[in-house]
């Protein structure tokens, strides 16, 4: 029984296939894909429509979110599926030994800004973008307010961090492409002075270098 889902014909089983959508952390897996040059076939998954439900999704991504990938040469030779998108880049950079210095304490402080992430900046960015642009004037105030403040708090963090530095960590990595996506998504919840964000100069800057980047344009332009 093939591991692929069949809601989502392939026509090249020995590619990295990629089941995405255009959100921050559906664009994450392009970018690094193309970052790497590692041939893949994506499949645009219609999350509106509730297609991340289908049962041949469910049986490679229990949890039932994009992105997730099937890599046909997996570790052992054999096809691996992976769920969440920090998993995702982690698996990636390992790979191909790209994105993701090979000393432990290089490797350990890109982690620390993947988990940062994955733990922080996506949940607390994606609450306030629900309080602030879809649920304004369904409940009160709260959960805006509260979610501002902490949106404000982390790209103060992030702000700290890129005093002195082009990147995240010491080069371009998988925490880069990680963040920058959910930075972006503050234009699409038209929040930018909402949270002040003219204030924080250096992350605008490196926002920027992101999205100048050949790869990061492909990475944005093939999952619109």
């Amino acid at each position: 029984m093939s591991i692929f889902p069949d809601r989502w014909p392939v026509e090249h089983p020995d590619r990295i296939q990629l089941y995405s959508a255009n959100t921050p952390n559906g664009v994450k897996a392009t970018i690094a894909l193309e970052e790497l040059g590692l041939p893949y076939e994506l499949h645009k998954v219609d999350i509106m429509k509730g297609e991340q439900f289908d049962p041949g999704f469910v049986a490679i991504q229990p949890n039932s979110k994009i992105p997730c990938i099937v890599d046909p040469d997996g570790p052992d030779g054999e096809p691996l599926a992976i769920m969440e998108s920090g998993a995702i880049l982690h698996y990636l950079a390992r790979k191909t030994g790209q994105l993701m210095p090979t000393d432990p304490r290089g490797e350990s402080e890109v982690l620390q800004w993947l988990f940062f992430q994955i733990g922080s900046v996506g949940p607390m960015f994606g609450q306030f973008g629900h309080f602030y642009k879809f649920a304004r004037g369904k409940t009160d105030a709260y959960g805006e307010n509260r979610y501002a403040k902490e949106v404000e708090r982390l790209l103060a963090v992030l702000e700290s961090r890129l005093d002195g530095r082009d990147w995240v960590c010491d080069d371009y990595s998988v925490a880069d492409i990680a963040l920058a996506p959910w930075i972006g998504g503050l234009a699409f919840y038209e929040a930018h002075q909402r949270v002040g964000y003219a204030r924080f100069a250096r992350v605008q800057a490196w926002h920027e270098r992101f999205l100048e980047r050949p790869a990061v344009i492909r990475g944005r332009d093939v999952v619109a």
